[in-house]
């Protein structure tokens, strides 16, 4: 069975970088959907990135289009975050999330089935 697990989390300044890490046991990757979350106190649970198994599409939400970017390590059965140009509005737990790859494309609709524990992300000077 399918098992996530973020890290790489934690306390940057504005404008700072980070780099969350999702890594998966249990199944290659090859055959999933990858898709970072986040949900900050009080809002709804946002979609971050995507990047579909073998294919590598990726798609990104508007708010951090040019600022982070999704990759993947086939080796080490892991997908990662890079976040640049951190903002306090990037405040939030990222969540790391999986499905099965059925479509070359990914989307960021909330039908994941599987969801690693979390990981903060704090932004502040």
């Amino acid at each position: 069975q399918l098992q996530l697990v973020e890290s790489g989390g934690g306390l940057v300044q504005p404008g700072g970088s980070l780099r969350l890490s999702c890594a998966a046991s249990g199944t290659t990757l090859d055959h999933y959907v990858i898709a970072w979350f986040r949900q900050a106190p009080g809002k709804e649970r946002e979609g971050v990135s995507c990047i579909s198994g073998s294919f590598g599409s990726t798609r990104y939400a508007d708010s951090v289009k040019g600022r982070f970017t999704i990759s993947r390590d086939n080796a080490k059965n892991t997908v990662y975050l890079q976040m640049n140009s951190l903002k306090p509005e990037d405040t939030a737990i990222y969540y790391c999330a999986a499905k099965p790859l059925l479509f070359r494309t990914c989307v960021l609709s909330p039908d994941f089935g599987s969801w690693g524990q979390g990981t903060q992300v704090t932004v502040s000077s």
